[in-house]
């Protein structure tokens, strides 16, 4: 997104002056040749090329050879590739018009590490997106605040870092060494972070020279503020146990100060019209790695979405009584989290989305959900958010900034990474974790537990609970009776990402960022019982009887609202096809979906084709199929309420089928099986008895998958795979932190 304090591409840029003209370039340093004569770096040098994004005539040259120029151009030209990143979100063509941008000359600041530079911009469209006109008055002008930051490189004497995939750093600085010696490769990759030097280097324990410093934005009212510190701060106790005394901090920015001054890392406040994911970014020296400032965004929407799901779960009337289920509190807690997530890639960390498994919840770098306890007829929050950084960080900020006084620091790391896998620590990064058809068992966000399918049975318990006492009580005194259906969706859809944990079991292949060796290079399949637990408990999740709803909060949630809709509650409600009434079929579609979407990932039925070659008492494709469409086909007569619901199902599972006929990701043989399966059920649909709305559905969907090709096509048409389900995390994917 192109918000407030969002940070563009660092560069190192060169002004060079040939005749009566200044080129600005953009070195490039990623192709280099480290410690070899000034021969072999010029031929490196000559054999990538820079980029020149900006001339100018020379106006004046002093006496001294100095020169002065007008730099309107390259601060007005469209720098950080605005106009592109409208049209790639589908905002439309924009392009920046010249006579409306202009430089704010108020806004010229000189600090001691750096120079800022303002211009206001305004990019036009004849044609622009509909969604710019709910944030700005004329959606066909556009008109932006662009900052340009001229920072000082650091001074050498920076000690690098390799990146070592055990250390749970981000590998930022990557450079080609076209020097290295033939037993060394050529890919150079270090670790980002700050350079935090101890007064008495010779000392285990010892204060530092200048110690890393965080500031909250002024703008963050009072009570976020002092949460935003106190998480902050969770960071200290680490770098404490690292051997740093008094080495870092978070304090409220004072005031006066300006937060463009690179001497701050800053934690921003930020405001959007959607709830959005909350970033912790870096400016760093292309070169080295190293940090020179940190810049956290923290949208302000988050903490009510929280605040919402506990009242969701609990009723509003507990906000505000300090109770261990007060809503207030906890999204507080979860704020404190927050801060110390952002704040944690700010120092060079990456996520870790296997730590919810260990340790009790061992990394804050992990996406904390609340664990709540089912007790009887009772939500137990008292282990809901944990507090402090966990065993994963303190080793992690060990690994990147600790040090031994007479110990060699790449031998030290080493032992450090070996000692925290014998702990079994656990470390599952985005790429592992991210996409639908994941194996990695422990790679999950949003879970808990170390047993993902007990977790899930737990996770269902709280789903019962609050979906059998849900109603207006959910909601403020006042408020609404409409909203009640943007607050359903995070409770009927509780156990979405504890269904994304379970189905990572499915296929799965547990294996670590492993180094040769060090000994834990071999993968393991998750074992044949384990997977048939996870398949069990996913059919759970599509059982009429889970997914249902009590006929008075159906009636209910058929509330609605006049006046203009809000966009923020609009994007976040299941779309229904029954006008302005709740449609509960939607919301089954959508549970339902849930389920399918990870299951039925392409990649994760060709694993089970594979894994099963490879032991033949494993979880097979052939089985899983015959097992959801046993879940979902025709079978035990169900009352007329529930086989509305299975039916529900059953045409989701006939819209993944299709679209996976249809498709090209399915190794040969498991789109033999597909086809196979898909025939098989069809002709079990074809056999299917009940009223008249069964025989009916069932015929359709036969039909479809037996018949020939166009009837898939048609079916796809008609039921596309993708089933619009509400946005649960954060809005706005392709920013996430």
């Amino acid at each position: 997104g192109l918000d407030r304090s969002g940070l563009g591409q660092t560069q190192i840029v060169a002004f060079h002056k040939v005749g009566g003209r200044v080129f600005a370039r953009f070195e490039n340093h990623r192709f280099r040749a480290f410690d070899a004569s000034d021969d072999e770096q010029r031929a490196v040098a000559a054999s990538f090329a820079p980029s020149t994004v900006w001339a100018t005539d020379v106006i004046e040259t002093g006496a001294d050879g100095s020169v002065v120029v007008d730099l309107s151009g390259f601060l007005t030209r469209d720098a950080v590739n605005i106009a592109g990143r409208l049209k790639r979100a589908n905002l439309g063509s924009f392009k920046a018009a010249q006579d409306l941008g202009h430089l704010a000359l108020d806004q010229t600041l000189v600090f001691p590490d750096n120079v800022e530079l303002q211009t206001v911009q305004t990019f036009t469209s004849d044609e622009p997106g509909g969604e710019l006109s709910r944030i700005a008055p004329d959606s066909r002008a556009v008109t932006l605040t662009v900052q340009h930051s001229f920072i000082r490189l650091p001074d050498d004497g920076f000690q690098t870092v390799p990146h070592d995939p055990r250390g749970g750093s981000i590998s930022q600085a990557m450079a080609v060494d076209f020097a290295a010696p033939l037993d060394q490769p050529v890919m150079k990759r270090m670790a980002r972070r700050f350079r935090l030097e101890k007064t008495d280097p010779s000392a285990a324990r010892s204060p530092v020279r200048k110690p890393i410093v965080f500031y909250v934005d002024r703008a963050a009212p009072i009570a976020i503020r002092e949460a935003l510190i106190e998480g902050g701060n969770w960071w200290a106790q680490a770098f404490e146990e690292a051997g740093y005394q008094n080495a870092f901090r978070v304090d409220v920015l004072p005031e006066g100060a300006h937060p463009m001054d690179a001497r701050y890392s800053i934690i921003a406040w930020v405001h959007r019209e959607t709830r959005g994911w909350s970033t912790g970014s870096t400016v760093s020296d292309p070169r080295t790695g190293e940090i020179v400032r940190g810049v956290v965004q923290l949208g302000s929407l988050r903490d009510r979405q929280d605040k919402m799901i506990i009242e969701g779960l609990v009723g509003a009337a507990r906000a505000g009584t300090g109770a261990e289920d007060d809503p207030d509190r906890l999204a507080y807690h979860r704020l404190r989290h927050l801060s110390a997530h952002e704040i944690g890639h700010s120092i060079g960390l990456a996520h870790n989305f296997a730590a919810s498994t260990y340790e009790g919840r061992a990394s804050v770098m992990d996406y904390p959900a609340p664990w709540v306890i089912a007790d009887g007829d009772r939500l137990d929050f008292s282990q809901a958010y944990t507090t402090g950084v966990g065993a994963w960080d303190r080793y992690a900020i060990d690994w990147l900034y600790g040090d031994t006084p007479g110990q060699d620091p790449q031998a030290r790391r080493l032992a450090l990474a070996a000692e925290a896998q014998g702990k079994g620590y656990r470390f599952v990064g985005d790429s592992d974790t991210r996409p639908l058809g994941s194996l990695q068992p422990y790679g999950a966000m949003w879970d808990n537990g170390e047993d993902p399918v007990a977790e899930f049975a737990n996770t269902m318990a709280v789903r019962r609970i609050a979906l059998s006492r849900f109603g207006l009580g959910n909601l403020p005194a006042g408020a609404p009776a409409a909203d009640l259906r943007r607050v359903i969706v995070p409770i009927y859809l509780y156990h979405r990402y504890q269904t994304t944990a379970v189905g990572r079991q499915i296929g799965g292949v547990d294996y670590s960022y492993a180094v040769s060796g060090a000994g834990h290079e071999r993968a393991e399949v998750v074992p044949a019982d384990k997977q048939r637990a996870a398949l069990e408990a996913l059919m759970q999740a599509l059982s009429p009887a889970e997914l249902d709803l009590r006929d008075d909060l159906i009636d209910l949630l058929s509330s609605a609202q006049s006046g203009n809709p809000d966009r923020q509650t609009q994007i976040e409600l299941f779309e229904g096809k029954t006008d302005a009434v709740f449609d509960p079929s939607s919301a089954a579609a959508a549970a339902t979906e849930v389920v399918f979407e990870t299951l039925l990932a392409p990649e994760r039925l060709n694993r089970l084709i594979e894994q099963q070659r490879r032991d033949p008492g494993q979880l097979g494709l052939v089985e899983t199929l015959d097992r959801v469409a046993q879940a979902v086909g025709p079978g035990a007569v169900l009352n007329p309420r529930q086989a509305e619901l299975r039916r529900v199902a059953r045409a989701r599972y006939a819209a993944h089928l299709s679209a996976l006929m249809q498709g090209k990701d399915l190794s040969s043989t498991a789109q033999g099986v597909v086809r196979d399966s898909a025939r098989r059920f069809g002709e079990q649909l074809k056999r299917c008895r009940g009223d008249r709305l069964e025989t009916a559905q069932c015929a359709y969907l036969a039909e479809a998958l037996t018949g020939p090709v166009e009837g898939l096509k048609a079916l796809s048409a008609t039921l596309p795979v993708a089933q619009p389900v509400p946005p649960g995390a954060p809005i706005g994917g392709g920013e996430w932190h």
